[in-house]
């Protein structure tokens, strides 16, 4: 195994990771809800009476978000991702996922993150799970298909 050293961010991770604790430290603190996109996303699809807004807003900021990152950024310090599949295989990487968070109740950012640092027991199995699954499929990918 090879470590890509052109793509190696640690410092920006670093400061990825500190962002997404507080901002889930912070989102549970003063709304007492837990931040898992895909119970957010799934609140949009059946809509409560006066739940839409901030749910709304924090799926706008998800996607503007980027834009302005990009805007903002110095030159040379985005790296365009570099998927290696089809559309139809990424579509059905996505519908997967979103299948496997109603299973499992939750998604990486709810159990994994808030979860986790709440010491809940049940999202230490989830992410377990996933966690393995993920890794089995890398495996079955790169080595046995």
């Amino acid at each position: 195994m090879t470590i890509d050293w052109t793509h190696f961010t640690p410092w920006a991770s670093l400061a990825g990771g500190v962002l997404l604790g507080v901002a889930s430290a912070l989102f549970i603190l003063f709304n007492g809800r837990v931040l898992g996109i895909s119970g957010i996303l799934g609140g949009l699809i059946k809509p409560s009476t006066g739940d839409v807004g901030w749910r709304v807003a924090l799926v706008a900021g998800l996607l503007v978000s980027p834009l302005v990152y990009g805007w903002l950024a110095p030159e040379g310090f985005i790296t365009a991702p570099r998927i290696d599949a089809s559309l139809g295989l990424v579509v059905l990487a996505g519908l997967l996922v979103g299948i496997g968070t109603r299973y499992g109740s939750g998604c990486t950012s709810g159990h994994g993150v808030c979860g986790l640092s709440r010491l809940s027991p049940r999202s230490l199995v989830a992410t377990l799970a996933f966690m393995a699954a993920g890794f089995a499929t890398v495996f079955v990918i790169r080595h046995l298909i």
